[in-house]
């Protein structure tokens, strides 16, 4: 997207580069917190070659196939490849990850298939595979949906390979204005505006079973009242444990109850702010209302 300023002088040229949308939310200050995509249950799969706009509209049909069956049993399919040349080749064996996010209590899977011929055969059991249990980073790279996802998300995974981390590229995991936006298993909570040093801190937090708050978007298992409340009272009492909080049922802003494991107790009074400027929710898209939540200060009660 460009802007234009009337008589704008030599330096005009450089506004595409800050006209993205994710430059446009950062520069607005939008928060992060509630804006994790709804995927308590995925599968993600090796896929080299073009990723097209959609994983429905793929040009392979046993991709389409698969994406429609899951879909119908609420279930995402993300395609995943690794960062670099790396990830355009393949020798028929494909990774598999089946990931049951339930807050709390998540279990992440993996196998490998032979090749797109096998893709039937996958069915959403997270009992089946080899236990995840070192933390794996799917990183937003989907140039199709989004040019801040592409160059930013594809920049990041490649100096995370680096490294040394365990970083795949993955299609659309929403939210394109946040990129680089990642999704960490097999915690199963999302991030967003990450570089480099963040997104390291955010794997070294989750080997340890834990939660980096630092650019975390909320847990992709809750719903966005519910991410915001979890968020606020881990930062309000500096808990890290990934399986540390419940949250009880919302059905939209409000009060929201959050418990910990060890018996305390807190309230959180969510509500929307009304009173942010419209944003681009991609790049090149119209303006769109934008009315993020936001969280009160968490009342412990026991």
């Amino acid at each position: 997207m460009t802007v234009t300023t009337p008589h704008a002088g030599p330096r005009a040229a450089a506004a595409p580069l800050r006209a993205g949308c994710s430059a446009l939310s950062e520069e607005a200050g939008e928060p992060l917190e509630g804006t994790a995509p709804a995927a308590r249950r995925l599968i993600a799969v090796e896929h080299v070659g073009a990723w097209p706009r959609t994983v429905a509209d793929h040009a392979d049909p046993d991709v389409a196939e698969l994406f429609g069956r899951l879909r119908r049993e609420d279930v995402l399919l993300l395609l995943i490849r690794r960062p670099g040349r790396a990830g355009r080749d393949c020798d028929g064996a494909r990774t598999v990850y089946v990931a049951d996010l339930a807050p709390g209590g998540s279990r992440v899977t993996a196998r490998t298939v032979r090749s797109t011929d096998d893709l039937a055969s996958i069915a959403f059991d997270p009992g089946a595979g080899e236990p995840v249990t070192d933390p794996v980073l799917l990183v937003c790279a989907h140039g199709r949906r989004d040019v801040c996802c592409a160059v930013r998300g594809r920049a990041l995974a490649s100096e995370l390979t680096g490294e040394g981390a365990d970083v795949w590229e993955c299609t659309h995991l929403g939210g394109h204005r946040f990129a680089p936006t990642a999704l960490v298993l097999p915690t199963g909570y999302a991030y967003g505006r990450l570089d480099t040093g963040s997104a390291l801190a955010a794997l070294k937090a989750a080997a340890g079973g834990d939660v980096d708050p630092w650019s975390c978007r909320g847990h992709v298992g809750l719903d966005p009242v519910a991410q915001v409340a979890e968020m606020a009272v881990r930062e309000h009492a500096g808990i890290g444990d990934a399986s540390a909080l419940l949250v009880e049922p919302v059905d939209g802003p409000g009060p929201v109850t959050v418990r910990s494991r060890d018996g305390r107790l807190w309230t959180v009074e969510v509500r929307a702010d009304t009173g942010r400027p419209a944003q681009p929710p991609s790049c090149g898209a119209a303006l769109e209302p934008v009315t993020p939540l936001v969280a009160g200060t968490p009342l412990l009660y026991s």
